[in-house]
């Protein structure tokens, strides 16, 4: 049996209820689609034998069948055949339909076999047991497939046997066993929210089960949920006890930002944590929400068909609309949000990343998405600064960690590959820290953004912990607060891992532009770690003075005499493309040159980044220094030995070149023109 997806959330109007409808399969091979007034709408001869499996696609379009006869049959939503899809000579207990309903996974006497829905794609099946499967099942949210066999073998969160049904995680350990009175458990499924689960017993009862004992943690705070309707909230700093009391059952609930967040069938409770006793209330649109999504100003609701977003005041803001995103599918690894920027993962192609603006809904930027050349597993946004510092971290199917910004310069946005073999990271909440388990180590990035600006000095600025020993494998990182990591072990018991405070606390005195202060705590704490970050920040943020001292105390003997170099310089824009150019953003550097007409810089500034074409390109335009410009090219290819190859070049008019001392004084010469109409400019 099998209800309609489009019923499985609140309906609001009779014609919506009346036409609530469900699958039925039958031992004589008859296949009922069944009204909730339990009147058949249509009888169809799906099998030979009794029909074993039936179930509707995610948008609820049409329905598939299996039986005893060996074969799977596509159905439309009316119930009129539309194909057969195989045709075995075992019996197919279970299937499942896959990732947006293109594919198919059934069970094949021991095997499992994904078959596509396309025609002349070849099916893919192996060996999965060593008896009889009797169950599969399709995680699209994850892609996981879980199947249970007559060998006693399973890879299942709930299992039942006989008058038993146990709780398990996904990697296998215990953690709830129930005796019930149904004799043999024949089936179980999960409700959207994942909180209950209803078996079917051998001797036709139905029972129904709801997982408590469900805990967070937050800044001193823990709330753990006793039963469906309770929550016990504990203030581990003055030992306070809050017993939340709902008069519907909690199906989801997140703590963050100072705010308490619970979601019950029907309603929304915000909580500050400065008072319990009156949260503010919303009433649910859809009354399905799959998931909770904080930052410091919004939080997100995925609700049934969409994804809205709420200030803490509890006033709708915005909701999400997008083809490709289904508000159902949503979790913790496919949202991702910040004050000024929320990242959903595509749906349909896992490899793309939708932006959008969450004081408005509307995308981010020209629209387009960020696209990655692997399937994305996870993404996170860190929390702190404005959008010009919003980065994005990401976690693709190789387990390889990207760091990318936000704001697109030029044509592309910048990205960096900080990590390979990473198996779970995450931002720190109070500060744009990242932390990571890679290579069964623990590390940590105090300032990250280094690795887009200055990645010479990265290592210098992270720091990695050998954690195996202390916390084992299969580590899952849960939380991230100021100087406390906490772990998931691989048993489903958290642990505390405490690193430096100091990172944290000079990010917080940066924020409030306190510059002498975070010297001062660089100068007493005495950690190179601390000096790297606040030569990355003070660079990004335009200190000299402070970027100065900061690489001075790490040895960068090259970067100081640089500063200093830019202090020297006459102008303020001369002295911001410089530090730009320090930063590594040519892009920007060439454009505050051409705005300020210093042509001449940006063409030298491409050369000395050996951009070769967009040099010639600026020289041409402006019919400046074409000469230097192919002489400095000529000279190049002569330390190489290597021939032109570049069609810009070989097609530009053959001029004599210069030798060194000639190109020297070139050089000098349109350094001195600049300077005279910089001049002229200013006195006019």
């Amino acid at each position: 049996m099998d209800w309609h997806p489009r019923q499985r959330t609140k309906q609001s109007t009779k014609a919506a209820r009346g036409s609530e409808i469900f699958l039925l399969g039958a031992t004589d091979g008859k296949c009922h689609i069944i009204s909730k007034e339990k009147r058949i709408e249509r009888t169809s001869d799906a099998h030979q034998g009794a029909v074993l499996s039936a179930k509707w696609n995610f948008d609820g379009t049409s329905f598939a069948t299996s039986g005893e006869d060996g074969q799977i049959k596509i159905w439309s939503r009316s119930g009129m055949l539309r194909s057969t899809l195989c045709q075995h000579s075992y019996p197919i207990y279970s299937f499942s339909w896959g990732d947006n309903s293109n594919m198919m996974l059934f069970s094949l006497d021991r095997q499992l076999v994904i078959q596509s829905l396309q025609a002349n794609v070849k099916p893919f099946a192996w060996k999965a047991h060593d008896g009889v499967i009797l169950q599969v099942d399709w995680n699209v949210i994850n892609s996981q497939l879980i199947s249970a066999s007559e060998d006693c073998k399973y890879k299942l969160f709930a299992i039942g046997s006989y008058a038993t049904v146990v709780l398990c995680d996904k990697l296998g350990w215990i953690h709830a066993l129930e005796k019930t009175h149904t004799g043999s458990v024949l089936s179980i499924k999960w409700s959207p929210d994942g909180n209950q689960i209803a078996c079917a017993g051998g001797n036709g009862r139905i029972i129904n089960g709801y997982v408590t004992e469900r805990c967070l943690e937050w800044n001193g705070f823990e709330a753990v949920l006793t039963d469906e309707r309770t929550v016990v909230l504990h203030n581990l700093r003055n030992e306070s006890i809050e017993r939340l009391e709902f008069r519907d059952r909690v199906s989801k609930a997140s703590f963050s930002f100072n705010y308490f967040i619970v979601v019950t069938s029907t309603q929304c409770y915000v909580y500050n944590i400065k008072n319990f006793n009156t949260p503010t209330i919303i009433e649910l649109k859809e009354s399905s929400v799959t998931h909770i999504s904080q930052c410091q100003k919004y939080f997100a609701l995925a609700d049934g068909s969409s994804v809205y977003i709420y200030n803490y005041d509890v006033r709708l803001v915005c909701s999400l609309k997008h083809a490709n995103i289904h508000a159902e599918q949503i979790y913790a690894d496919s949202l991702t949000m910040s004050n000024d920027v929320i990242g959903i993962k595509d749906q349909l192609d896992k490899k793309i990343i939708h932006l959008f603006d969450p004081s408005s809904g509307k995308t981010l930027g020209d629209g387009k998405p960020i696209s990655h050349s692997n399937e994305i597993i996870k993404i996170s946004l860190n929390q702190m600064g404005n959008s010009f510092d919003r980065r994005l971290a990401l976690l693709d199917n190789n387990k390889d960690l990207y760091l990318m910004s936000i704001r697109i310069l030029g044509n592309q946005r910048k990205m960096v590959k900080l990590a390979t073999m990473v198996s779970s990271f995450l931002w720190a909440e109070t500060s744009n820290i990242l932390a990571a388990i890679t290579n069964d180590k623990l590390v940590i990035w105090f300032y990250p953004d280094i690795a887009l600006t200055n990645s010479d000095i990265l290592n210098l600025t992270k720091e990695e912990h050998n954690i195996i020993d202390d916390y084992g494998k299969q580590l899952e990182l849960i939380n991230f607060y100021r100087d406390r990591i906490m772990i998931k072990q691989a048993d489903g018991s958290t642990v505390y891992c405490p690193i430096s405070i100091y990172p944290d606390k000079l990010h917080q005195l940066v924020s409030l532009s306190k510059w002498n202060e975070a010297l001062k705590l660089c100068w007493t704490v005495k950690d190179r770690i601390l000096w790297a970050c606040l030569a990355g920040i003070a660079t990004n943020a335009k200190m000299l003075d402070v970027a100065e001292i900061a690489f001075a105390e790490i040895e960068e003997v090259d970067k100081v005499e640089y500063i200093r170099y830019i202090k020297s310089l006459p102008t303020t824009e001369m002295k911001n493309a410089e530090i730009l150019l320090l930063s590594g953003e040519y892009q920007e550097a060439e454009a505050i040159l051409l705005q300020n007409h210093l042509y001449f810089r940006a063409i030298m500034l491409n050369l000395h980044a050996f951009k070769w074409n967009r040099a010639l390109e600026l020289a041409n335009k402006y019919n400046l220094a074409v000469d230097i410009v192919l002489s400095m090219r000529h000279d190049y290819l002569k330390q190489l030995n290597r021939v032109e190859e570049l069609h810009l070049f070989n097609s530009q008019s053959k001029q004599s070149t210069l030798d060194a001392s000639e190109l020297k004084e070139r050089i000098e010469e349109e350094y001195l023109n600049e300077k005279k109409q910089l001049q002229e400019l200013s006195t006019t």
